[in-house]
């Protein structure tokens, strides 16, 4: 049996409060709450922002998912969806211990399921309980939920973007790769990737492969146009539109990459009908 608790714990109403600040004191950003669930009987767990109109309005929802090694906290610090996007509810979940395809093959540090099946399908199965519950609580808007995450988080949108093609709107992946993407049936769906040209660890090679892909799938014109610094739009011949965000850096996530994705997926979600 599934379990599903919001925790309040003591809000800071303090305009700008930071989430490392806020946890460190045992207190929450404000909006924010902790999550506590059970899934096929492991305990799990996150933040959900919401803004105050959720309970009342349609409104969409974010997943932000970690990079392998890293925390729900950390998601919410780097991404930070609720200042870029205030207006939308934004889910940040813990990862378990994973085995890592290219670093911790013994699986010391948490992380998401590489492929459907793998590690009992309990991040897929996470992410259904988890929006299951966010639908009691609130009144989320069904056309406009949205995936995005960093080096393995941004594998595991892609996976959702696979498994799960009639609940998402689009997706965000970074500094990821599916070789999944060559051999499988992806619906078209509306998607940015941001890649860094000198990525040690995710090659550019692998990620440029995914990106020609995603443009295949999504039925895109070959030509782009400029759409911001550093990013090209191509547009879709069926609505689904890709921007390749391509930057000078490493695998680190850019600084200036939550406000642009929050930009992609609201530019997504007025175009939903």
């Amino acid at each position: 049996m599934k379990h599903f608790l919001f925790v309040s714990i003591a809000m800071f109403l303090t305009v700008g409060t930071g989430w490392q600040t806020s946890l460190a004191q045992g207190q929450m950003p404000e909006g924010v709450t902790r999550i506590e669930i059970a899934v096929d009987g492991a305990a799990r767990g996150g933040f959900v922002y919401a803004p105050a109109k959720a309970k009342e309005a349609l409104t969409p929802v974010v997943f932000v998912w970690h990079g392998h090694g890293g925390t729900a906290a950390s998601a919410g610090r780097s991404f930070e969806m609720r200042k870029h996007w205030p207006e939308a509810i934004s889910v940040y979940l813990q990862g378990l211990n994973t085995p890592g395809r290219l670093t911790d093959p013994e699986g010391k540090k948490p992380g998401w399921q590489h492929s459907a099946g793998a590690e009992g399908d309990r991040d897929l199965k996470l992410f259904d309980a988890v929006l299951a519950q966010l639908k009691q609580a609130y009144k989320v808007d069904a056309k406009r939920i949205f995936s995005t995450g960093h080096s393995n988080g941004g594998g595991f949108t892609y996976l959702l973007w696979e498994m799960r093609p009639d609940v998402l709107c689009a997706v965000a992946p970074s500094a990821a790769a599916s070789a999944r993407l060559a051999d499988r049936a992806f619906q078209p769906k509306p998607c940015m990737h941001i890649a860094g040209t000198n990525d040690p660890l995710v090659k550019y090679a692998w990620q440029e492969l995914a990106m020609a892909k995603v443009k295949q799938i999504n039925q895109c014109e070959t030509e782009g146009k400029p759409w911001a610094k550093n990013c090209t739009l191509f547009t879709s011949k069926v609505g689904a539109p890709f921007v390749a965000f391509i930057h000078p850096g490493t695998h680190k996530f850019p600084e200036e990459a939550p406000a642009l994705i929050a930009r992609f997926f609201k530019e997504q979600a007025a175009a939903v009908k």
